[in-house]
């Protein structure tokens, strides 16, 4: 192939250039170790053994296998992505999942697009934009990848007004805070953080009372996309880690105008920024310019509705993430059992997270493998150069195996890849 031509005439070229400044190289060994790394960058299929459910650099959620098949159909073939079937004619995209979006939170409109910081881009753009936006100094967040909701409003064309302290903020900051050129009231979910202690902000409710009283929109940026805070596709009262976490349906019956969320996080789909609000705010962003330049592509959209349906049956349970963080901890034991028996280590208590900025400081209790006596880095590496590769954890000296997140078919090809790295 052309890229390996290339790293071959690379490393050729650079040999040369040593031995003729008078040190020495192997024009066959820079070769193997730029074709090594070429390879490594492709795409993989990883393990995630590090109990990070949504782990942001291994992708996030994993889709569940109607939502895959659905993507898959999509991107192999054509489909009624801006086509209505009924008329003959060119439709809207995305026409059905904004129907689902409806049924499954009870809000008059919808929209989707590429990931949540677009949808809040464009809520900014479309609803706030050259006004003034307040929003408490504890939500301007940043998370990965150098997003900063600060830099957001600015292209977004909205003028940000800081209001309250970083740990506390009340209703009368905001109300301090309006005048005749404020467009929109903000308010976000913090994430990968918790202001603890003594913090104070101001409810949702109390934000919306404002917002009426002074005819402004208001809008919450969830973020991570719990559909409703009691979930009830799962038997029991909501799991205790939970607890916090702003759900979709609750913000929206408080009376929020405008709410984003991710379909990536705790909604388990594909990467997608969903919109819920009033059908005024979602006429606005569904005709604004850049609306185009942010939509989903079809791949994902397809993924999304096949996820939405999946809800809308009442079996949510059965979608990866919800799966994993119910697994029970007899099973689990069971299994890293079974891998102690070819790597050796101790299995004991730990913990697992739900990642990727979603309920920030939460912790699931979980068994884990710790593997002691190993060089651990050593080990660590050729996990990373196993078939599939296995990510793991390190601490305090330990290498850590957590199986939360591995599906349970991966077990065999897991233990195989111990085996051989322990040695």
């Amino acid at each position: 192939m052309s890229l390996v031509t290339e790293i071959v005439r690379r490393s050729i070229d650079e040999a040369r250039q040593l031995i003729t400044a008078g040190g020495q190289a192997d024009a066959g060994a820079l070769a193997a170790e730029r074709l090594s790394r070429t390879t490594r960058s492709m795409p993989h299929r990883v393990l995630n053994a590090t109990g990070v459910l949504l782990h942001t650099n291994l992708g996030r959620a994993p889709l569940a296998p109607a939502a895959a098949n659905a993507a898959h159909l999509a991107a192999t073939g054509y489909g009624n992505l801006e086509f209505d079937l009924t008329t003959g004619r060119r439709g809207g995209r995305g026409a059905y999942v904004k129907d689902l979006l409806r049924n499954l939170t009870g809000a008059e409109a919808a929209m989707v697009v590429g990931n949540n910081a677009g949808a809040l881009l464009l809520t900014l753009a479309a609803v706030g934009s050259d006004g003034r936006v307040p929003v408490s100094r504890g939500e301007l967040i940043e998370i990965g990848g150098s997003y900063r909701l600060p830099e957001l409003m600015a292209a977004g064309h909205a003028r940000m007004v800081e209001v309250g302290t970083t740990n506390r903020t009340r209703r009368s900051d905001y109300e301090r805070a309006i005048t005749p050129d404020t467009t929109l009231l903000l308010k976000v979910h913090p994430s990968n953080y918790r202001v603890m202690g003594f913090a104070e902000d101001t409810p949702l409710a109390d934000l919306v009372e404002v917002g009426r009283a002074h005819d402004i929109p208001v809008a919450f940026d969830i973020g991570s996309g719990l559909l409703d805070d009691n979930v009830p596709w799962l038997e029991g009262p909501p799991p205790p880690w939970l607890r916090g976490e702003p759900g979709v349906r609750q913000a929206l019956a408080t009376g929020a105008d405008v709410i984003t969320f991710s379909g990536d996080k705790l909604l388990g789909g594909p990467q997608a920024g969903i919109v819920i609000g009033t059908a005024e705010a979602i006429e606005a962003m569904s005709t604004h310019p850049i609306a185009r330049a942010l939509r989903i592509d079809g791949s994902n959209l397809a993924a999304l509705a096949a996820t939405l349906e999946i809800y809308a049956d009442g079996r949510g349970a059965e979608i990866p993430f919800w799966s994993m963080a119910t697994q029970s901890d007899e099973r689990l034991e069971q299994r890293l059992a079974r891998l102690q028996g070819v790597a050796g280590g101790e299995i004991r208590r730990g913990s697992s997270v739900p990642g990727a900025g979603s309920v920030p400081g939460a912790e699931l209790p979980t068994p884990i493998l710790a593997i002691s006596g190993v060089t651990v880095d050593l080990v660590w590496d050729r996990l990373l150069a196993a078939d599939p590769p296995v990510v793991a954890r390190r601490d305090a000296g330990d290498l850590i195996v957590d199986l939360r997140a591995v599906p349970e078919a991966d077990d065999d090809a897991l233990m195989a890849a111990l085996e051989s790295a322990c040695r």
